[in-house]
């Protein structure tokens, strides 16, 4: 009776985790949603304001395609590198999930870096945000994602600390889970702010 008794307990325990788990993915999804909605605002205020120049400089003379391609290059390799990791974190393989977990913090250190500067050499040539409202748009959009990339980087630190500290237990991997799906957003914007922002810019 009482092994029984203590058996549902630990059932009833186990379906909660789980309800609450699901609970925190639905919730998850909902802020990636609201988080596209955003963008998507900052896509159509750009689109709005891509030939409002106000006698300032455009993409053509701003953009150097091989620096936007190196930056490409850097987050789309941390995609793979957060994907591997998430994988062997799943196979419970501790330390090659770490591996690539720092190789990703590494890959997205080195985007915001290219980042910043690009930043500064616009400015540095009178190219600011307050130049014109294309300028504005811009340095709005890009520096959104680039801010995004930056708290992603935060929350990456602190799933390696858990994963050294905890190991590859079920919340712990749900929070991983969580964050490689943030992670892949980013990716998809910054595709999106490639295609439909810097090369534009560059052909037009």
């Amino acid at each position: 009776m009482q092994a029984t008794l203590s058996l549902n307990q630990s059932t009833h325990g186990e379906h909660g985790a789980s309800t609450f788990d699901e609970a925190r993915q639905l919730g998850f999804w909902f802020y990636l949603m609201s988080d596209a909605v955003i963008f998507a605002l900052l896509f159509a205020t750009y689109a709005s304001m891509s030939h409002s120049f106000a006698g300032g400089p455009s993409g053509k003379t701003l953009f150097d395609i091989r620096f936007t391609l190196a930056e490409t290059g850097l987050l789309l390799t941390s995609s793979l590198s957060c994907g591997l990791a998430t994988l062997y974190a799943l196979h419970h393989r501790r330390v090659q999930a770490l591996g690539w977990l720092v190789v990703t913090l590494l890959l997205g250190l080195g985007f915001l870096t290219l980042e910043m500067m690009e930043f500064r050499d616009m400015i540095a040539q009178g190219a600011g945000p307050d130049r014109s409202g294309y300028l504005s748009a811009f340095f709005t959009l890009v520096g959104t994602h680039g801010l995004h990339v930056s708290m992603g980087l935060v929350w990456l630190i602190t799933m390696v600390l858990q994963l050294m500290l905890k190991g590859t237990t079920a919340p712990v991997l749900s929070r991983l889970q969580r964050w490689s799906l943030f992670w892949h957003f980013l990716d998809i914007v910054w595709v999106s702010i490639f295609s439909f922002v810097y090369l534009p810019g560059v052909l037009s």
